[in-house]
């Protein structure tokens, strides 16, 4: 997983919602609480702070003084000595309040990862051929539309991805659609809380949105170890839930790793395939050069498992819509000794904050950075600038690989059929939340290819 990347944000999460609740806005200890919710998110308030003060920027959560970096050089210098076994899997755990698999040290740590990025290869090669088939009746229903009508990509893809995580996670049980309708409405309700609500401190100030959100999470987790109990034993082992009960976790650990992977694994795939497919409207050409590379390595054979590292160009892209649309803004850890980023000192224990956001789209690291140009990726430094932070490479966490073996799926089943077009006069606004999402108001037309 995203070693300190993806998600790590879960620590700033948990300490500004404990800091919240100490220090009511009244107080002068509130320190840059008001001046972010001024800026509408975290992500923008560093975005500021970085433009005033540089990569290396300091501010205060409460009374807790923070340290916010904002370029590569200073992330590598940080990074580099300070890489540990900690994974999103431990922080989202915290965050859900769960215990089991944190406190086994780090060979513990090692032998959970290496389980988890097994179970979700194993699933991606027993499923591969299903996911082929929910992706192609999604492009079917696209093909239908008239040529004009509008396609709502944020309803469409989050049900691709809900289906897709489901079937292949949790088995055949989620091929039933009101498993999945079920699944969907409690999935929203733990993650918006998760993303917004501890965020903010609002859900600590509602107690109806905090019942909620407990009575959704203790759904969720009741159905986990319901699936847990109904797949152990069989034969078929083709979920990803089959390979973690072939192991020695606990039935309360399967359920914990399930609920991190259906979890994440959902919000990742659909905000990946939305943008990719948003910004591949934006540019026929990239269609066009995609379109040829499907013709160079598959011919008229379909995409496969095995195919795709020989999609280079599609990596590309998918790369850029991460970068773009800075998938994952926001990245923290705590500082667990001593250290020092140039000439700054940072003590042991202070909060140190990836602004994500502001690395990939910074000018000194990418050459027009607001501009979405798959062709940067040919560059060695370009790719080695992207693995540093963690999105590509073994850092990458299994979520993402899985959403990138999603989105090369849809992508080249899009592509080969349909062309993609905007919506005149539309505005992609994101929500910057753990992962950047666009507005559900996100809309393209469709046509056919001749």
């Amino acid at each position: 997983m995203l070693d300190f990347a993806i998600f790590a944000v879960t620590f700033v999460i948990i300490l500004v919602g404990a800091v919240l609740y100490l220090y009511p806005v009244s107080q002068c200890l509130d320190g840059n609480l008001q001046d972010i919710v001024n800026r509408g998110s975290l992500h923008e308030f560093l975005a500021s702070l970085h433009g005033q003060f540089g990569p290396v920027a300091s501010f205060w959560f409460g009374g807790r003084p923070v340290v916010s970096l904002g370029s590569v050089d200073q992330l590598r210098q940080h990074i580099n000595p300070n890489r540990t076994t900690d994974s999103f899997e431990t922080m989202l755990k915290s965050l859900l309040g769960y215990q089991s698999g944190t406190g086994g040290g780090a060979t513990e740590a090692v032998m959970r990862k290496k389980l988890y990025e097994s179970a979700v290869n194993n699933t991606l090669e027993k499923n591969f051929p299903m996911l082929l088939k929910l992706v192609e009746e999604l492009v079917g229903k696209w093909q239908s539309f008239p040529k004009d009508q509008h396609t709502p990509l944020c309803a469409h893809l989050l049900g691709l991805a809900m289906k897709a995580v489901t079937q292949l996670a949790l088995g055949d049980r989620f091929r039933n659609d009101a498993e999945v309708i079920g699944f969907r409405k409690n999935h929203e309700a733990i993650w918006s809380e998760i993303g917004k609500g501890y965020l903010d401190g609002s859900m600590e100030k509602s107690s109806i949105r905090k019942e909620h959100y407990e009575s959704a999470l203790a759904e969720m987790e009741t159905v986990l170890m319901s699936v847990a109990k109904d797949r152990k034993g069989q034969r078929s082992q083709t979920a990803f839930v089959d390979t973690l009960l072939q192991s020695n976790l606990t039935e309360r650990q399967v359920m914990e790793d399930s609920m991190v992977f259906t979890l994440a694994g959902c919000v990742i795939t659909a905000n990946l395939c939305i943008w990719a497919v948003h910004f591949l409207s934006t540019s026929e050409e990239v269609q066009e050069k995609l379109h040829q590379e499907l013709e160079d390595v598959l011919g008229s054979e379909p995409v496969s498992l095995d195919k795709i590292p020989q999609l280079r160009y599609f990596q590309q892209v998918l790369n850029e819509t991460v970068r773009t649309a800075k998938l994952t803004p926001i990245a923290a850890r705590l500082q667990e000794n001593e250290g020092k980023v140039d000439q700054h000192i940072i003590p042991k224990e202070t909060l140190v904050i990836y602004a994500l956001g502001v690395v990939l789209q910074d000018a000194d690291t990418w050459s027009r950075p607001y501009k979405f140009d798959p062709d940067r990726f040919t560059e060695d430094s370009a790719r080695k600038s992207f693995s540093l932070l963690g999105f590509s490479g073994n850092q990458a966490c299994p979520e993402l690989r899985f959403a990138y073996t999603v989105a090369t799926v849809v992508l080249s089943t899009v592509v080969r059929q349909l062309k993609l077009h905007q919506v005149k006069g539309q505005v992609v606004e994101a929500r910057s939340e753990l992962v950047s999402t666009p507005k559900d108001d996100t809309w393209i037309t469709v046509s056919r290819r001749s």
